[in-house]
């Protein structure tokens, strides 16, 4: 019998991103193969990227992603959706069978642009729109999951190791200037196709290492703005918790990364910049529900940027690495080093301190 320090004890899910500050496109491959070394910190339970800039050809279309889990599904998805969206483009996602994934749904993707004259009826701004019918499907559609819905972005995500799901959709085929990856460890939720890392809403993704305690407090809050949280893994909320305080409150990153992982009000207290105690107060007092408690990393994706943040005990390992315009992120050095032998100023962030990395303005 192996004792403690004889076996390796991973601290549950891996981690890892790159992008390209000039937007550079790179290879799915890239990020696909940094996932390798860190094999162990997943158990096959689930896998999945997130790249952006991938879908040029139709970046002024929503990219949605949807898992099926039979034809009849999918027609009835598809007549619901054709009365709230002109489809361009209809198809399946290509994958290649691989022993090592298997009892896959139906995975389609659909580009699409909302009807204009249903939002002028509803009177109700383009994001907004997308953002409730993918809510709509995923919470009153059985056996259809949008798992994707940005544009010029798409997820890619089942149950397996992850460098195996990349294989399995094809990433060498696509081209990004940012993506993200996860490699799952669930410890208390079930492994299936749809809890399965990244998460996302419109252009925000969401990978994340660690577990939320503070769940249900921050779960019952942002349900009453609309949200619903059906995939049964507790991640799911800090992508709507990030859609609500960017998008629809109109937060900063920093501002939203202060409300998610606050300071101790001790450390407000002590803050010697009046403006700045001010700030961190209102953050505070303004969200005190949307304080995610638990270890936690993440990597926030969006259009034309990343943003990782520990929390602010930084009870989850993350580094950062730079090398030319590229700036990588990951649980842990090798699997940056796996992407950029030559990678430079590898560093750890603080607990609660926002890393934000944006691509120059028109590079993408």
């Amino acid at each position: 019998m192996k004792t403690e320090g004889e076996v390796r004890i991973p601290s549950g899910c891996a981690i890892s991103a790159v992008i390209s500050k000039d937007g550079n496109k790179m290879s799915g491959e890239m990020i696909t193969n940094s996932m390798k070394p860190m094999h162990d910190r997943s158990n096959g339970l689930g896998g999945g990227f997130a790249g952006y800039g991938i879908y040029p050809e139709y970046k002024d279309f929503y990219a949605l992603h949807i898992f099926f889990d039979s034809r009849g599904t999918r027609k009835e998805c598809e007549a619901f959706l054709k009365e709230r969206f002109e489809i361009v483009r209809s198809e399946i996602i290509p994958t290649r069978k691989i022993p090592a994934i298997t009892d896959e749904p139906i995975i389609w993707r659909y580009f699409a642009a909302p009807l204009k004259s249903v939002l002028a009826s509803l009177q109700m701004e383009e994001k907004e729109f997308v953002a409730k019918t993918v809510i709509k499907i995923n919470a009153q559609m059985s056996g259809a999951y949008v798992f994707s819905s940005g544009r010029n972005m798409g997820a890619f995500k089942a149950v397996g190791f992850p460098e195996d799901v990349g294989v399995f959709y094809k990433l060498e085929e696509y081209e990004g200037y940012s993506w993200t990856a996860h490699g799952r460890y669930p410890t208390n939720t079930p492994g299936w196709w749809g809890g399965a890392h990244p998460f996302t809403l419109l252009d925000y993704s969401i990978v994340h290492n660690g577990e939320i305690s503070s769940y249900d407090t921050n779960r019952r809050f942002i349900e009453m703005f609309g949200y619903k949280c059906t995939l049964q893994t507790d991640t799911e909320v800090i992508t709507y918790i990030m859609d609500y305080l960017l998008r629809v409150q109109g937060l900063t990153l920093d501002e939203a990364a202060n409300v998610i992982a606050a300071p101790f009000w001790s450390t407000i207290a002590a803050k010697t910049d009046s403006g700045d105690q001010k700030k961190h107060t209102y953050l505070r007092t303004m969200f005190p529900s949307l304080l995610i408690t638990g270890p936690f990393s993440i990597v926030l994706g969006f259009e034309g940027g990343l943003m990782a943040l520990n929390d602010r005990l930084k009870l989850r390992s993350m580094v950062v690495g730079e090398k030319d315009d590229k700036v990588f992120i990951s649980s842990e050095e090798a699997a940056i080093r796996t992407m950029e032998p030559n990678a430079e100023n590898i560093w750890s962030p603080a607990g609660g301190e926002p890393v934000v990395v944006k691509v120059k303005e028109g590079a993408f």
